[in-house]
């Protein structure tokens, strides 16, 4: 058992299926499923992946609520590469994780690229949908949304999306490697516009767009840096108030995804984003 909330769940690969050019969606199944309570929006979880040439990841689940110590105290080259991803969608008996494949770069996109029907895996994740792992919570009296990220971001923008009320215009940038990894994007609002963009563009366009309502909330994530420099630009040239404004650095450019978790051992895994 993890800590409050949250548990393991020992799962497998059902299929795969290429997203555009630059990800991959891998459907997981498991008899535990039922208990995995996602909050939706931008629900993260832990993922676990075997090393290379073994048949599931080596996680210390029998260490209870101290399983992450344990974890640290492994082997790097043995213990489960543990990443935090985004629940893409959650059906009885499935749940879809969207997987940026960075042209098979880095040992989770490299698993990702190469998936088979019955891989295995192990997640942890909520037991209860009013977790600590969902950001997105705009203030009551929120009267416009804006979403900002980059492709590691676009599983998030989407969830969001389709939960957002009919009436609550929305605003949604998103940055991509590639044009094929353009695609329709359901959405509750009946006033929303997605801006697709190429790397680098993103601060621009952003900038030359009104934003609607008296009262936005933005929510930002993708590369660290970058997502700082869109926070200033909206605190400081648009006049949001902090507050309004969530963000988070889903992975940073220079370091390795070992490095971000070594820097946030103090940080309780459940409530980091690597």
């Amino acid at each position: 058992m993890a800590a409050s909330g949250w548990d393991f769940f020992r799962l497998r690969v059902l299929r795969a299926v290429p997203l555009g050019a630059s990800a991959v969606r891998i459907t997981l199944t498991g008899p535990q499923l039922d208990g995995f309570r996602s909050g939706g929006r931008d629900q993260r979880f832990k993922l676990f992946l075997p090393q290379p040439g073994e048949a599931e990841p080596l996680v210390p689940t029998w260490a209870g609520s101290e399983w992450f110590t344990a974890w640290r105290e492994l082997d790097p080259a043995q213990r489960g590469i543990m990443r935090s991803y985004t629940v893409s969608a959650q059906q009885p008996g499935t749940l879809d994780v969207d997987f940026a494949v960075h042209g098979g770069t880095g040992p989770a996109a490299r698993w990702a690229a190469s998936a088979r029907p019955g891989d295995r895996v192990l997640a942890l994740g909520p037991t209860d949908p009013d977790n600590a792992g969902v950001d997105f919570r705009p203030p009551p009296r929120t009267d416009a949304v804006l979403l900002a990220g980059d492709l590691t971001a676009l599983p998030a923008i989407a969830a969001i999306l389709e939960t957002l009320d009919p009436a609550l215009p929305v605003r949604a940038f998103v940055e991509v490697p590639d044009r094929a990894d353009h695609r329709a994007l359901p959405c509750g609002s009946a006033d929303a516009q997605v801006h697709w963009t190429a790397p680098g563009e993103l601060p621009e366009a952003l900038a030359d767009c009104p934003l609607p309502g008296d009262a936005p909330y933005a929510w930002i994530a993708g590369e660290a840096g970058s997502v700082r420099a869109l926070r200033r630009h909206l605190v400081r040239d648009r006049g949001l108030p902090r507050a309004a404004v969530t963000f988070t650095g889903y992975w940073r450019l220079g370091a390795t995804e070992e490095q971000l978790v070594a820097e946030a051992v103090a940080i309780p895994p459940q409530t980091s984003r690597h």
